[in-house]
């Protein structure tokens, strides 16, 4: 049976009908909303490319059910920032030059821009812990950590 959910996506409210409760909160934002990120990576929340924030958390929304996020706030890659004015680890991120694919970015600049909102100064070892369980193949794993540092003005 058909329900009506609202979700709060990038500071916007929308109203989605979906057959299936427990579908996979990516498949609402990408194939609904149509937005580009998150990215579908592996779809057991092991790489990390879905990521978005709920109520400011990082979560794997490959594996969260749409239902159990509606009238929560979603917050999206495009929603981190903008063009006019950029989330810091986004500026962080292209002043140092973190060269990616740009698959698992979206990941990244999440995962990164959580850890920032609950440890505005984090270590380096806090840094690698929080991108321990991504995955990227195009190596720039110091680069992201560089990027952290310098959002978090310890760089």
């Amino acid at each position: 049976m058909a329900q009506s959910l609202t979700l709060l996506v990038d500071g916007k409210s929308h109203t989605i009908t979906v057959d299936d409760p427990d579908m996979p909160l990516i498949y609402a934002l990408r194939d609904e909303l149509a937005l580009n990120n998150p990215r579908f990576g592996c779809g057991l929340a092991q790489c990390g490319a879905c990521t978005v924030h709920v109520d400011g958390e990082p979560t794997r929304s490959c594996i969260t059910p749409v239902a159990s996020v509606a009238g929560r706030k979603i917050t999206t890659l495009a929603g981190l920032g903008t063009a006019e004015k950029p989330h810091p680890l986004q500026t962080a991120w292209i002043e140092e030059q973190v060269n990616q694919c740009g698959y698992c970015i979206n990941g990244w600049i999440m995962t990164g821009a959580a850890l920032l909102a609950h440890n505005p100064h984090p270590s380096d070892a806090q840094i690698r812990d929080a991108f321990g369980d991504l995955i990227c193949r195009c190596g720039t794993h110091n680069a992201a950590v560089k990027a952290v540092k310098r959002a978090s003005g310890q760089a």
